[in-house]
């Protein structure tokens, strides 16, 4: 029997905060206002170790070897000017219709990442301090994407941006206040069309985020896993159940929530794993009405590339990355990934199909990769 929820906004204290090591700030990002910002948030945080460069190229990592460099990249936050490369929003199948990138990099140390195949040299966290240049670019692309606004499964979306495609936007936004200003933006402009925000996070320090003025429009999709995988692959990021917890306090909110349920593995015990996982989500729920949430299942998968760059990382990592158990896939681009085999896939999308119908009936899931 499930026991009884207050319908009250779950307990927020002591969340997940980052707190870098050192700031790097470029001369031209120092000179924007949001980049001033940004450095005062980080003052406020306690950081002592904030530069302002004389130039806009950040200095080079010194550090005895590729292990030290990660470990020295990880602990640094640059505060940037976005390149023009990054005001040109690229579509983000399967997710939305458009990416708008508010960062670029994590800090957290999830042994799978990512980026780790994506994102060239030492993995640095950049955030970018012409934001209000960034969300000026939303204004041409209403209405002209491929994912959603061309779907009729997920028209009431509107037109999407994706801003998670390369960062956690919660995990730094008690240094940038990034998030709230687009999630504000998103939420008070008058749109010639239906827009939707999106993002997916591991992190909790929802607070911010619970008194803005964001009109229904932004989806956050909480990323989950089996209690198993997150606690041994997922460093840095908030517990589980404190991100079960900030599910049902956006959703109190009224904001359109969901599950990012990735990687999905086939773990010893898998089912039971995600059956737990799962009915943790119900119960936290079930005692709201009308709760919009959708689920999205990515199963794991990796390159070469990026397997030899995660083994670099974590040199002791349990995580399977074996190219032998796989199935290599061919992407449109013809880059190659490595994927679980058909039987196996065919056996994880039939159980979380059946398990989502019977655990979480109202949730709509938009897509399985």
């Amino acid at each position: 029997m499930t026991a009884a929820r207050s319908t009250s906004t779950p307990a927020l204290n002591a969340p997940t905060l980052w707190s870098p090591a050192r700031v790097l700030v470029t001369r031209s990002a120092a000179d924007l206002p949001h980049g001033a910002e940004i450095v005062r948030r980080c003052e406020a945080a306690g950081v002592t170790d904030i530069q302002i460069l004389r130039a806009d190229r950040l200095p080079p990592l010194r550090a005895e070897n590729d292990r030290a460099a990660y470990a020295l990249a990880k602990r640094t936050l640059a505060v940037v000017v976005a390149p023009p490369s990054k005001l040109r929003l690229q579509p983000i199948p399967p997710s939305a219709d458009w990416r708008i990138d508010l960062a670029e990099g994590c800090p957290a140390h999830c042994q799978y990442c990512y980026l780790a195949g994506s994102l060239s040299g030492p993995p640095i966290t950049r955030v970018y301090a012409n934001l209000p240049e960034i969300l000026a670019q939303m204004d041409d692309h209403i209405g002209r994407g491929n994912v959603t606004s061309a779907s009729l499964a997920r028209a009431q979306e509107g037109t999407t941006f994706e801003a998670s495609c390369y960062t956690d936007p919660l995990a730094l936004e008690h240094l940038t206040g990034s998030l709230s200003a687009t999630i504000t933006h998103v939420g008070t402009r008058e749109w010639p069309a239906p827009v939707g925000l999106r993002f997916t996070t591991k992190f909790d320090d929802i607070a911010p985020l619970l008194e803005l003025h964001h009109a229904g429009r932004t989806r956050v999709r909480v990323s989950v896993n089996a209690e198993e995988i997150a606690r041994r692959f997922e460093g840095g990021t908030a517990k589980l159940p404190r991100r079960v917890d900030a599910l049902r306090a956006l959703a109190l909110a009224g904001y359109r929530v969901g599950l990012t349920i990735a990687p999905i593995m086939p773990i010893p015990h898998w089912r039971e794993g995600y059956s737990a996982l799962l009915q943790q989500v119900a119960d936290a729920v079930v005692d709201i009405p009308n709760v919009d949430l959708t689920v999205e299942c990515i199963t794991h998968r990796f390159t070469e590339g990026s397997r030899e760059t995660l083994l670099g990382w974590y040199p002791r990592t349990k995580l399977d990355m074996d190219e032998a158990s796989r199935t290599r896939k061919f992407g449109k681009y013809g880059s190659a990934k490595y994927v679980y085999p058909k039987d196996t896939m065919g056996e994880l999308r039939s159980w979380f199909e059946t398990v989502l119908a019977a655990t979480l009936p109202a949730a709509r899931t938009l897509y399985w990769t």
